[in-house]
């Protein structure tokens, strides 16, 4: 959020691709202010609710869709959008079995990378450990590596003395052509 904040200056269009419970979602409300617009999105139901009841609670609003990551494309147009942030994993405090996958998180991830515009942000949250696993992790970090330096900047933030399992913050900056 911090890194997010400092680098975009005047955001209108920002995407939240996993609500969860809604942080990061409020986190992109205020960012964009009451000019700009906020998309959330998550495939289950639960966290939608609970989404929308934390944005409520704060005085925030957005436009939150039950569907799935890999479809943002179809509620922006491509080279639009600010910052897409994603919270990979699972919901926090709800079923553990229900969690994000290698295939569909690289299929959001290209969307994603789609929908920004030049100087957009892409924001993504690897996480990996005993019920995961590391597949999901593995295969973005692939993913963000390979991604072409003449078109994206990308950062992947380990922690140096933290466990192999830790949070894995990455960020990917659309160059401006």
């Amino acid at each position: 959020q911090d890194f997010l904040a400092a680098r975009l200056a005047d955001p209108r269009l920002c995407i939240d691709a996993t609500c969860g419970n809604g942080g990061d979602t409020a986190f992109l409300c205020r960012l964009v202010g009451k000019e700009g617009r906020v998309l959330g999105f998550d495939i289950q139901p639960e966290a939608i609710a609970s989404t929308r009841q934390n944005l409520a609670r704060k005085g925030l609003a957005a436009e939150l869709h039950c569907d799935s990551h890999a479809n943002l494309l179809q509620y922006v147009q491509p080279g639009t959008v600010d910052a897409v942030m994603f919270n990979f994993g699972w919901l926090p405090g709800a079923e553990h079995t229900v969690h994000s996958t290698a295939q569909g998180s690289l299929s959001a991830l290209c969307a994603a990378l789609d929908a920004l515009r030049p100087g957009g942000v892409l924001a993504a949250v690897l996480y990996s450990g005993k019920v995961i696993g590391d597949a999901e992790k593995q295969a973005a970090l692939a993913f963000f590596r390979s991604l072409p330096l003449a078109d994206y900047t990308v950062l992947i933030c380990e922690f140096a003395n933290w466990a192999d399992t830790a949070p894995l913050p990455c960020f990917v900056i659309k160059r401006e052509k």
